[in-house]
């Protein structure tokens, strides 16, 4: 699996780096991302160092999988158990075995979507208490726990296309706008980080259009909430390209 990513944190001085964090190892065909719940800066907490540590501690975790052979709830667990910085995040983590499946868990709204052929194929569920208020690992009584993690395994070709993001990407863009985006850029071949860069930047436009009727206007909207336009949000896009 090839890989690429692009950040863009959103502009506050109080989280200078954001709040989001990922990680992706091509050798161990892994991926995975995290975003800081930002209601810890009320209580003068960055939740992006607690992003941050659990995803260095994902990455250390792999590290020591027996066997070379990465299971990601494993790894979730042992990064969860390792983190002990304040604050709390959502978590998602793949790996593609042996066997040509893509293996994820995932704790709350960050996610990832899969693109056959340049199409649309499938969107992994997401995890929230109610509306905005996802699923989230932390230390504090409240948090939840990678028990709670949904996990899941799809069965993946060479040529799929998997892009993998923080809710800063998934309140910003539908499917269909990441599909266009593929069509348009792997005319000539795929690179997964220019192709992360153009997605994240495509999120970036439509999170400041006041306008536009987003998926996060659309959740609102289910949720019996008014809300119209993007959601400003720091925005992680990681691309995996499965390789024959």
């Amino acid at each position: 699996m090839d890989c690429g990513a692009f950040y863009l944190p959103k502009d506050d001085p109080q989280t200078p780096q954001g709040e989001d964090a990922h990680f992706f190892w091509p050798e161990k065909k892994t991926i995975g991302a995290a975003d800081g719940v930002g209601g810890w800066v009320k209580k003068g907490v960055d939740a992006g160092e607690y992003s941050r540590q659990l995803m260095h501690n994902a990455v250390i975790s792999i590290q020591q999988q027996p066997n070379g052979v990465v299971e990601p709830r494993k790894v979730l667990e042992e990064a969860f158990l390792s983190t002990k910085e304040k604050g709390s995040s959502t978590a998602c983590i793949l790996t593609l075995n042996e066997c040509g499946y893509l293996h994820a868990v995932n704790v709350g709204d960050s996610g990832f979507m899969i693109f056959r052929n340049k199409e649309f194929l499938y969107k992994s569920p997401i995890q929230q208490h109610t509306f905005n208020c996802p699923y989230q690992l932390g230390n504090n009584e409240n948090s939840d726990r990678p028990s709670s993690a949904t996990e899941l395994k799809i069965e993946v070709v060479p040529g799929d296309i998997i892009v993998l993001g923080t809710d800063g990407l998934l309140d910003n863009m539908w499917p269909e706008e990441i599909e266009d985006e593929i069509k348009l850029g792997t005319l000539e071949c795929v690179n997964p980080e220019q192709l992360a860069w153009n997605i994240a930047e495509l999120a970036l436009d439509n999170s400041m259009d006041k306008n536009f009727f987003s998926p996060f206007a659309k959740a609102a909207e289910l949720a019996g909430k008014e809300r119209m336009g993007g959601k400003i949000d720091d925005i992680t896009v990681v691309v995996g390209h499965i390789l024959p």
